[in-house]
């Protein structure tokens, strides 16, 4: 009952009132069904049988009247209904998308694109079929069978008593089938989230499955999933087939029932023609809620496991978020600073004690081996992620203190796995904030080296980009992220091997642009090359989560540690080299 209590709260007050509205429009209807049996007994006893032909316009009127009124009312509740869940759903789609927009990023570290995708379409969806098609399927039934049985009561108990004999039996077997089969939907749902994922990864990644030719095999693993899909939905199909015949047998038993026990009946005189036949035009209406029993539990059945991964998403909350005593930073300066800070992920120590300071306005290079921790310093000053210990602190106050979107609109970042949307480069550029002019895109362009290939495109800055940045290189990606970066005037500039894909030339005029920008911001750049680092005024180089060398270009050459080394090997400089010379050459 939680499902449809969570559904109820979350529909807004004018949705419920059609809603039930709806429900009641239904309910008469179902009622209403035994109108026209009773009109056409009358018909049968006193115009048929009696050969009296007066009452037979009326009872006609009567009939027709009855049937248009009740399919116009029925018309009506269906479009209420789709109405009123379609707002509501609407509402709730937008809740669970805004949900997922402000979680941490530790939730999409745990759940699954494709999962999430799932939850947010078809489990949704399945939930609003519930509420629009199968409450009113269920009100119904349960309607048309009682309403139907006092009926049949009031005219001849002891036919009724006959025909109703086999409820307790459907009863006892949609019991059974409704406790067996739940696991098999929740089964059913985990194979189409598993079978969507699969799908959604080939197709973000259908570029790497081409250049390396991976396609045979990529079509094998989703047809694994996919035949895990089919072979989860044949079982529920075989259970319900396994009681469909059952259930079918006992419903005809009914309709027998009323047709051989009826004629007996009037032969005692115990009921009339007309009488026998509302039990023979009703009778489906006692043996169809048997038949639909078993559709009606397995789509309950289907809502209650769509609902549960719905519920999920719905009510997780991020754990990193404002707090109450956040400090308001309207004016961020770019004083960055990091003490004793230590961070594991997933019980795997990334950082471990690290310390060190960039005062506003300076250039801090980040420099070590792949997994080192770089890219997750960068993480902790946004507070993507919170530190396991220490602290870290933007112009004095711990990112603890800050307002998230004061912090992170602080920091504009142009990161190694470039994203761009589905829009114009116009559009990319001025992502972070919209009110930019078309001069001030284009400058920030030019500055990031941008502006010539976007002027050679079909329509320049209008140009629409592909999905995920299709249709451009590696490098033309990483200056249009490091334009949007700029565009924001950020307090700190984050290049988190944001020229990797550039030739020397280009990376030159990039750091030129970068050291004459039109506002002050402190910078960090981490890179692998050494020509992106060495003119920063501080230089960390990571190794294992901990900070190795620190000093200047300068200082860390004459170290002669791993920076040395890494800028020996970019050099075709021997790494054993030790003439006064090599070493003037390091320093330049």
């Amino acid at each position: 009952m939680f499902r449809i209590r969570w559904l109820w709260q979350n529909t807004d007050k004018k949705s419920r009132a059609m809603f039930v509205i709806a429900m009641v429009i239904s309910a008469v209807t179902s009622v209403a069904l035994l109108i026209n049996p009773f009109l056409t007994s009358i018909l049968i006893d006193e115009v048929i049988v009696a050969k009296n032909t007066k009452p037979l316009i009326p009872l006609l009127l009567g009939i027709l009247t009855a049937q248009a009124l009740r399919l116009l009312l029925r018309y009506v509740m269906v479009i209420m209904l789709e109405n009123s869940t379609q707002k509501t759903f609407t509402g709730l789609r937008y809740r669970l998308f805004t949900t997922l927009q402000y979680q941490e990023i530790r939730f999409f570290d745990t759940y699954r694109t494709g999962d999430l995708m799932t939850r947010l379409t078809g489990d949704l969806e399945w939930c609003r079929h519930f509420m629009s098609f199968v409450s009113y399927t269920v009100l119904d039934s349960v309607l048309m069978f009682s309403s139907t049985l006092v009926f049949f009561l009031m005219i001849s108990w002891k036919l009724t008593l006959a025909v109703a004999a086999v409820t307790p039996f459907l009863l006892y077997i949609t019991h059974r089938y409704s406790k067996t089969i739940r696991p098999y939907f929740i089964a059913m749902r985990e194979r189409l989230s598993e079978m969507n994922t699969a799908a959604q990864e080939n197709i973000a990644g259908n570029r790497v499955v081409k250049a390396f030719a991976r396609e045979a095999y990529e079509c094998g693993r989703f047809d694994e999933k996919n035949n895990s899909f089919r072979s989860t939905n044949l079982e529920i199909n075989k259970m319900w087939l396994k009681v469909f015949p059952a259930i079918e047998a006992l419903a005809n038993f009914m309709t027998l029932a009323t047709v051989f026990l009826g004629g007996f009946f009037i032969i005692q005189k115990q009921i009339t023609p007309g009488e026998l036949a509302i039990f023979t035009s009703l009778s489906w209406a006692l043996s169809n809620p048997m038949r639909n029993l078993g559709v009606l539990i397995n789509d309950i059945q289907r809502f209650f496991s769509s609902a549960n991964k719905v519920i999920e998403i719905f009510y997780s909350r991020p754990l990193i978020v404002d707090r109450e005593d956040a400090v308001d930073h309207p004016n961020p300066k770019g004083h960055i600073e990091f003490r004793n800070v230590s961070f594991s992920f997933r019980n795997t120590k990334v950082l471990e004690d690290v310390s060190f300071e960039v005062r506003e306005g300076e250039t801090l290079g980040i420099i070590g081996p792949t997994g080192s921790g770089k890219t997750t310093i960068v993480n902790l000053l946004a507070r993507l992620y919170d530190v396991n210990s220490g602290e870290v602190l933007l112009d004095g106050c711990n990112v603890k203190m800050w307002k998230l979107q004061q912090l992170r609109s602080a920091i504009g970042a142009a990161t190694q796995e470039v994203f761009l949307f589905s829009d114009t480069i116009d559009g990319n550029i001025a992502f972070g904030d919209q009110s930019l002019t078309e001069d001030e895109v284009r400058d920030f362009a030019r500055r990031a080296a941008a502006d010539g290939f976007i002027g050679r495109m079909p329509e320049g800055y209008q140009t629409i980009v592909g999905e995920r940045g299709v249709g451009l290189s590696g490098g033309q990606k990483q200056r249009i992220a490091l334009a949007r970066a700029l565009a924001v005037r950020p307090a700190v500039l984050v290049l988190d091997d944001t020229t990797s894909a550039l030739d020397m030339e280009t990376e030159k005029y990039i750091q030129e642009q970068l050291a004459a920008l039109p506002f002050k911001c402190t910078k960090i750049i981490i890179s692998q090359r050494v020509s992106s680092v060495k003119d920063a005024d501080q230089i960390i180089v990571l190794q294992n989560g901990r900070i190795a060398e620190r000093g200047s270009h300068q200082e860390l050459i004459r170290q002669r540690g791993y920076y040395w080394e890494t800028f020996a090997l970019q050099n075709d400089i021997p790494a054993d080299f030790n003439s006064a010379a090599g070493l003037r050459a390091g320093v330049r």
